[in-house]
């Protein structure tokens, strides 16, 4: 009797682990009359309210990369949800298209902005997000996307842009976030003028940013496959991955703990 007893225990346990996982779902939003769709993700084993983390994607549209990224954070045990900047199903594998797509998003500054905090609102919403504390992270366009919603006064506690070209916050001193950088040092898409007129236009603004360089990284050092695209200057580097994303965790860990 002892044994069953200690089988069905162990077969109990056993079917709680598996049920207790990431889980994921679409939640359709709008901006004006565009219509968007963003996944969420988070993890059922944790319980209460955990921070939130709104992720954005490259230039290439709403792809499997920032659903991957969404997940490892949901893994960490934050709440994710990888927004979606350019409409339900935009997503391109041609360079010409993927800049047509954020050249228009990014026509508009206020619209680009707004647009962001769309998909903010929609992650601060969610049952088991702790809406006082939230942050942003973004590749390439999302990089500079997060950059201009920090910018724009968002109540974020810290954003962080990976190999996102930068952007200068013109005239504004409604920067709450903390700022993170993580540039590839050897980023040739990128000018080093255009990295210290940001420096400049963020020490005006009083903001509290960190840039991070990593020596060798070029463009989409964070995107496995990047090299696959034959595109010069988009490169994979593990290492520089590797580190970046310890950058963030360890970013996160102290903003969220701040008053």
């Amino acid at each position: 009797m002892r044994t069953l007893t200690l089988v069905l225990l162990f077969l109990t346990l056993t079917a709680a682990d598996l049920s207790a996982a990431v889980q994921t779902k679409a939640i359709p939003y709008k901006h004006g009359d565009i219509q968007l769709e963003g996944s969420l993700y988070w993890d059922d084993a944790v319980s209460g309210k955990r921070p939130g983390i709104l992720v954005v994607h490259e230039w290439w549209g709403l792809d499997g990369y920032a659903k991957h990224r969404a997940e490892e954070l949901a893994k960490l045990g934050y709440v994710a949800f990888a927004a979606d900047m350019y409409g339900k199903g935009k997503v391109t594998e041609h360079p010409q298209e993927a800049t047509q797509m954020a050249s228009q998003v990014r026509a508009n500054v206020k619209d680009w902005q707004a647009r962001a905090q769309k998909g903010l609102e929609v992650l601060k919403a969610q049952e088991a997000c702790d809406a006082s504390r939230i942050g942003a992270i973004g590749y390439c366009f999302g990089g500079s996307t997060v950059l201009q919603l920090a910018y724009s006064g968002a109540d974020v506690k810290g954003v962080v842009s990976f190999h996102g070209a930068p952007q200068t916050p013109e005239g504004t001193t409604a920067i709450k976030s903390r700022i993170l950088i993580c540039h590839g040092a050897a980023d040739k898409f990128i000018p080093e003028e255009n990295l210290q007129k940001m420096r400049a236009a963020l020490d005006k603004a009083k903001a509290d940013w960190m840039l991070v360089y990593y020596s060798g990284a070029e463009h989409s050092f964070t995107v496995a496959g990047a090299d696959k695209r034959g595109i010069p200057g988009m490169k994979y580097d593990a290492h520089a991955d590797q580190r970046s994303w310890h950058e963030m965790q360890d970013f996160f860990k102290d903003v969220f703990a701040s008053k």
